[in-house]
């Protein structure tokens, strides 16, 4: 069985290759492609993910190129993981929206809207080499913003689900607190990527989440940076990316008195490939825990297996609504349970949506409708629009400002932007 990776020199890698080594029961690999432009972090990042498969014992073979065709030629799956403009374009996504007062993330808000643009037209190129040289594979976009990117590989006729590891982390932190194996819960998780709630949590079937609240309320509300208080009130676990919106001021000052995450990031893949240099380095470093991406080796070996063993059990991924939640159009991506198998993924039904989180639902899948027309067609217009209807901005002249500043710091990522 071969994998292909799509971004294979990112510092993300060998959290992947762990999973692949100690899960190779699950998804039996024989080859892993590594595909990436950067034919220097791809020599560091393959070699330690030899050195890591040959620790374990897995026979699988790592092949590193920078030639998508090649890399992706005979593959039964294909991860896309790859970030266009590096840590440098993350960094203005998280700081240039600062400027006019709003939050700078790099999903999320203007940042979201700027990492589309750049993001969706060189994924929908990739996928259409997917579709030529492994027309049967099942591509999984773990790419950000995963809602938009999903979305674009669907409407372009792609075999393609939307991956993210915000669930999956719930779920390993609540077994934590429960004290039981993390197959033992699932969740009652509903929303879109980036902006979900959990509203129940299932152990052995039973909901246990007003257990959990009760009895680790103030460790939850830790993780996720927001008050007790309104964690105890709604009664739901908002994820951390909520926070930018119930604490969006506050989210503000605090980012605008320290360095951003992508500074963070940059010095710590510095160090990683540093240790992925090393050939005496042959397991996961300590420090790519700090690097984000938790559990996202276990969520991908999962929906790959379901999708190619066609298990038929519930995973948490990114899927159209098809009617799932009947206030957002059918076309839209959602982020639900659904049982994935040989054909997809089928989402589950979905208890009806108070209208506390469906507004906000419904308001943020309008924008992503409007962000994706943006990143495809492209346009002044179309860009201002959607920073207009999202919730974290919608003001004319700070839509205004935001268009501009955007556009000029992304230019040559966008080929439509005239001087």
């Amino acid at each position: 069985m071969k994998l292909a990776v799509v971004g294979g020199g990112s510092t993300y890698t060998p959290e992947l290759i762990d999973g692949f080594a100690r899960l190779r029961d699950e998804l039996p690999l024989t080859e892993i492609a590594l595909v990436d432009p950067d034919p220097t972090r791809l020599e560091l990042v393959a070699g330690v993910s030899r050195r890591m498969l040959a620790r374990a014992g897995h026979r699988a073979r790592v092949v590193a190129t920078s030639s998508v065709e090649e890399g992706v030629a005979g593959a039964q799956a294909v991860l896309f993981q790859l970030r266009v403009g590096g840590q440098a374009a993350r960094d203005v996504d998280e700081t240039l929206p600062l400027q006019c007062g709003c939050v700078g993330q790099e999903t999320t808000g203007a940042g979201g809207l700027a990492k589309a643009l750049r993001t969706v037209p060189v994924v929908l190129e990739l996928a259409e080499k997917v579709r030529r040289h492994a027309p049967d594979a099942w591509i999984v976009d773990f790419t950000n913003p995963v809602g938009i990117v999903t979305r674009a590989l669907l409407d372009a006729g792609h075999r393609a689900i939307g991956l993210c590891n915000v669930a999956i982390g719930f779920q390993r932190r609540f077994a934590a607190h429960l004290g039981v194996a993390p197959e033992r819960v699932s969740l009652g998780h509903v929303g879109l990527n980036h902006l979900s709630w959990e509203r129940s949590v299932l152990l052995d079937g039973a909901d246990v989440l007003p257990k959990l609240l009760s009895e680790h309320g103030q460790a939850i509300a830790d993780d996720i940076g927001l008050p007790l208080e309104l964690v105890g009130r709604l009664g739901v676990v908002p994820s951390y990316y909520l926070r930018y919106f119930y604490a969006h001021d506050i989210v503000v000052e605090e980012q605008r008195a320290k360095p951003s995450r992508a500074a963070e990031v940059a010095a710590m893949e510095a160090e990683l490939l540093k240790l992925y240099a090393d050939p005496a380095v042959d397991t996961k470093p300590d420090l790519l825990n700090k690097r984000g991406g938790a559990f996202y080796s276990e969520a991908a070996v999962a929906l790959i297996a379901s999708l190619l063993g066609d298990r038929g059990d519930a995973q948490v991924v990114n899927v159209r609504n098809e009617g799932t939640l009947p206030f957002l159009p059918d076309e839209a991506v959602i982020e639900v349970p659904a049982t994935i198998g040989a054909t997809g993924a089928t989402p589950l039904p979905v208890p009806a949506v108070e209208p506390l989180y469906a507004g906000l639902i419904a308001h943020v899948s309008a924008y992503e409708s409007l962000a994706l027309e943006a990143a495809i067609h492209g346009g002044e217009g179309r860009v201002r629009d959607a920073l207009l209807a999202h919730p974290l901005i919608g003001q004319e002249a700070i839509a205004a400002d935001l268009t501009r500043l955007l556009l000029a710091a992304n230019a040559r990522h966008l080929p439509w932007v005239t001087a």
